[in-house]
């Protein structure tokens, strides 16, 4: 196998049809494939994908959507061959929305190295670590939709995948060795087969920065005129910060208008958003949120809702502590373990809850329900024990010793 470095430096750049298809018929020979991809959605709603980057055997394409039809990538994801990506979700995003598929199988490298510890690591700190290799870091600015591209950007999208075979050994194995491999495979399933795409746009207030600070009718109100900013940016492709900034949505849900010239008074609004359809739409959101208050009050089905109840907080608390200890001990990452959500799931006894099963349940085991009995009780060791909690039974008091 060549070097990484020879790879970078040996990396085709395909943006005919002819030549994508006699790569494909390769790749798709593949065990498995190693892939990145440079996107922006700073100027639009919907992702623009600017470039697929694919690795197989001692060679790497850098393969042109813009040119080609990105659908025609596609007849990868079909075939069976294992596709390893650091930190896919967005990838995954991407290419489901332009592409229209995702691949069959995926090993994520960021995913999988958090069961040795690592907390979501860059693939920067990840080569530094296993391979003992340093790589420039991207530039944040850089315009992947710009053509032609310059050497540096070919060279440093190469570079994405070059290293991914030997860095996905390494992980394979020290992951094996602590029988861990199963659970990392587990994981990666888990993101592979996750909803992607645009936010439900019922949903969108959820994201409004500081909509937790509005109660009552006001949140109503926020919900709907952010639904209707979202399903406006989609229609629009722009960014939903385009449409309405938050500061905007926040103030029309304080004072709830009637009018448009109520509207024109909002904080931030300018009287184009206030007059003509885009007024009449708002105060129609407005209007729909108000008749929605009817409902009584809204929550937050969130990680961090506030619709919990408050003798269950506690609880929360609780199970956090020991999760938290578990991974501590374990040497994983304490959100592969288990978020919030996942304990909130738990204690409301939702179906199938993720600390209840798989890979999970392994680890937590009935710790947590012996925990919510009472009869086990989280204890601190000493500092000559090596610090840290414990579970301790806790006596019947029915049954005195």
């Amino acid at each position: 196998m060549t070097s990484p470095t020879d790879r970078i430096s040996q990396a085709l750049w395909i943006d005919n049809s002819s030549d994508l298809e006699k790569f494909l018929d390769r790749a798709c020979l593949a065990p498995e494939y190693f892939m990145d991809t440079e996107f922006h959605r700073e100027k639009t709603y919907f992702p623009q994908l600017a470039l697929v980057q694919v690795g197989i055997n001692d060679e790497i394409a850098l393969i042109d959507p813009m040119c080609l039809g990105s659908g025609n990538i596609s007849r990868l994801f079909q075939g069976d061959g294992l596709a390893v990506v650091h930190a896919a979700q967005q990838d995954l995003d991407v290419l489901s929305q332009s592409v229209g598929s995702i691949p069959k199988r995926l090993f994520d490298t960021q995913l999988a190295a958090g069961f040795l510890g690592f907390s979501t690591p860059s693939l920067v700190s990840l080569l530094s670590t296993f391979l003992k290799v340093s790589v420039p870091k991207g530039d944040r600015l850089t315009d992947w939709l710009r053509r032609p591209l310059t050497p540096g950007q070919l060279s440093y999208a190469a570079g994405d995948v070059a290293y991914l075979p030997e860095l996905r050994q390494l992980i394979v194995d020290d992951l094996q060795k602590r029988n861990r491999l199963e659970w990392a495979l587990e994981a990666c399933e888990e993101l592979r087969v996750r909803p992607t795409g645009p936010i439900a746009p019922e949903n969108a207030w959820m994201r409004v920065k500081d909509v937790r600070t509005l109660k009552g009718k006001s949140r109503w109100v926020a919900r709907s005129v952010a639904q209707w900013r979202e399903m406006r940016a989609a229609d629009l492709d722009i960014p939903v910060r385009h449409v309405l900034s938050d500061m905007v949505i926040l103030g029309i849900a304080a004072k709830a208008p009637r009018t448009e010239a109520d509207l024109a008074q909002t904080r931030g609004i300018d009287r184009r958003q206030a007059s003509g359809s885009s007024g009449s739409n708002i105060l129609a959101a407005v209007q729909a949120g108000l008749r929605d208050s009817e409902q009584g009050d809204l929550y937050f089905p969130t990680p961090d809702g506030d619709d919990l109840e408050r003798s269950m907080r506690p609880a929360v608390t609780l199970v956090s502590a020991w999760i938290t200890e578990l991974a501590r001990q374990q040497d994983l990452d304490a959100v592969l373990l288990g978020t919030r959500q996942d304990i909130v799931d738990l204690l409301r006894q939702a179906p199938n809850p993720r600390l209840a099963t798989g890979w999970r349940a392994d680890i937590v085991g009935r710790d947590v329900q012996d925990l919510l009995e009472g009869k086990v009780g989280l204890t601190f060791r000493s500092l000559e024990a090596g610090g840290g909690l414990e579970l301790q039974p806790i006596a019947d008091s029915h049954h005195p010793s």
